[in-house]
């Protein structure tokens, strides 16, 4: 018998409401449209089709599906080792970090203070080592560095300290030139970058539908260097976008497909990821909620929409609003991760990272998604059915009574099983004694070991004291 294998997978749309999504995505951006006040921008808009007017950018449907068409099916993303680290294609999912957050909860202390550079360098180590983070991202929050070139600083901890690729946030065209600059020197050049690059870029709309300047003249830039771009949204329903889900898909779809739109102009065929960041806000408390079940049925939406497209797709998941890493963090997360895996995620991004509606970055965390992201991996690779695995022969050989113990087959597959390392499955506890140990325990020796280890992939020294020099001169800005 031949391997018969089969991926789990979900879907929260069915065909027909698909196409509803995608008529009204064209709808608004053919009625509504963006707002734009760059000229080089509104030039390419209009070379493309597009109708401009008094700073309002309208598209044409056949100009949507002509940027569509154009754009790549597949963005591959490397390492620092100019390995092919993710082909984001399909229903493919890889999951990432943000290293770092406007606070920090120390593993060891407990407390919460401003997030620094130091707390992302820890971050970013901890992710290089654990392997169930394929990726990386920087959104340029370090309080102890001077606003203005803290984006550029923490893109260089995350490229220093991690290996592996990294979306970077930045603060304008300039900054992202030196971001790349950077990758460049850890890849040896163009050529390696074009490869396999191991940096991409996220770019965010000012909802509802508008860009400034600076987010033009990113994706200008980005477009013409091929830095693969993450063109996306993030938004609340019923603040700055409506508060049905269907509505909000439609708004955050409509966002990116702008984006989608003038890089394609600009050099068709260059690296585009589809995406959008939807959450409600939570009426009772107005807090942008970050384990509502809701963010995962629109985004989990949405990536329908980009295997509709055939476009790569940014997510979100193994997010919480809990104040600390505790069963609802386990619990909202867990259940992101599923049904982005089981869908297809693609980048899935501020997975287990962030703590407090993505307030508070967690190292802790972060290592306990390491286990929870274990077993959904082992999930997802389902059930292996073949002649060695039905084991016919073994179980007529043993037969009735009888015990697998000690047959090389169960020497064979044992192992397939996942094994937790803090997730115990020790006997039962005995009537009337006290646990001696609890999770909490254990997840903070873990989180410590592994913050104290020595790093694993570090940047050769002679690269270190060029982003020195690089960062001092930044720092004369």
């Amino acid at each position: 018998m031949d391997d018969l294998r089969f991926t789990p997978t979900m879907k929260t749309l069915n065909n027909e409401q698909l196409d509803a999504l995608h008529s009204a995505t064209l709808s608004v951006l053919e009625r509504t449209g963006i707002a734009i006040k760059h000229p080089k921008a509104l030039e390419i808009f209009d070379g493309a089709g597009c109708k401009v007017e008094s700073g309002r950018v309208r598209f044409p449907p056949d100009v949507v599906e002509k940027a569509i068409a154009s754009a790549p099916e597949r963005v591959s993303l490397g390492n620092r080792f100019n390995n092919s680290e993710i082909s984001l294609e399909g229903a493919k999912t890889y999951f990432g970090a943000t290293v770092d957050c406007v606070n920090y909860l120390d593993p060891d202390t407990g407390m919460v203070s401003e997030c620094k550079s130091n707390h992302v360098e820890v971050m970013a180590k901890l992710c290089d080592r654990l392997d169930n983070y394929e990726w990386t991202m920087t959104l340029g929050i370090a309080r102890d560095i001077p606003e203005n070139i803290a984006d550029r600083v923490v893109a260089r901890i995350a490229m220093e300290h991690c290996s592996k690729p990294v979306i970077v946030s930045a603060n304008d065209a300039e900054s992202l030139k030196e971001m790349y600059e950077m990758a460049l020197m850890c890849q040896g050049g163009v050529e390696n970058f074009m490869k396999a690059p191991l940096m991409g870029t996220l770019n965010c709309t000012i909802s509802p539908l508008m860009y400034d300047d600076h987010l033009a003249e990113k994706d200008i830039f980005a477009a013409e260097n091929s830095i693969p771009i993450v063109h996306y949204s993030g938004m609340q329903l019923g603040a700055s976008f409506p508060a049905s889900l269907a509505g909000g898909i439609v708004m955050g779809s409509a966002e990116s497909l702008s984006g989608l739109v003038l890089q394609q102009a600009i050099k068709p065929g260059a690296p585009f990821v589809f995406g959008s960041f939807i959450t409600i806000m939570d009426m009772k408390t107005t807090v942008f909620s970050y384990g509502a079940i809701e963010m995962a049925m629109m985004v989990g939406g949405m990536s329908q929409l980009a295997q509709k497209y055939k476009l790569p797709f940014f997510s979100t998941a193994g997010c919480t609003d809990s104040k600390s890493v505790d069963a609802q963090a386990a619990a909202e997360g867990s259940l992101q991760d599923l049904i982005m895996a089981s869908i297809g995620g693609g980048l899935v991004h501020d997975t287990h990272c962030w703590l407090d509606h993505g307030s508070i970055l967690s190292p802790g965390h972060l290592v306990m998604g390491q286990q929870i992201l274990g077993m959904v991996k082992r999930f997802m690779q389902g059930i292996d059915i073949s002649d060695e695995t039905l084991a016919l022969d073994l179980i007529d050989k043993i037969g009735p009574g009888g015990a697998f113990l000690m047959e090389p087959h169960t020497m064979k597959h044992f192992k397939e099983v996942f094994y937790p390392e803090i997730f115990k499955r020790t006997k039962a506890q005995a009537p009337g004694t006290v646990l001696d140990e609890k999770f909490s325990d254990r997840l903070r020796v873990k989180t410590l070991d592994l913050i104290n280890a020595e790093p694993v992939n570090p940047l050769p020294e002679e690269l270190s004291r060029d982003f020195d020099n690089r960062q001092k001169r930044w720092m004369a800005i």
